[in-house]
């Protein structure tokens, strides 16, 4: 199913970006993660209100990973506002 998917994403970009730009070097699914990341992001801003997640009744907060592998990941938050 992986393979499908990246077979689709790859199609779809690959008249915008692919002739410019392609490289394994990583590995077969090197590729795919970039181009996943470039559309999802890799940065989330999330509002927090007395102490607590500001998040509406169906919003949720998901971490995915566009490797087949994918190594070790580290998640930095930086907190930003007025000390009530």
């Amino acid at each position: 199913m992986k393979s499908e998917k990246n077979s689709c994403l790859l199609k779809f970009y690959s008249s915008m970006i692919l002739p410019c730009f392609r490289h394994t070097y990583e590995g077969k699914d090197d590729m795919p993660a970039h181009l996943k990341s470039s559309i999802l992001g890799c940065q989330l801003t999330i509002p927090v209100q007395q102490g607590k997640l500001a998040l509406g009744t169906w919003q949720g907060i998901m971490l995915g990973e566009h490797r087949d592998h994918g190594g070790r990941r580290t998640i930095i938050a930086t907190l930003q506002g007025i000390a009530a």
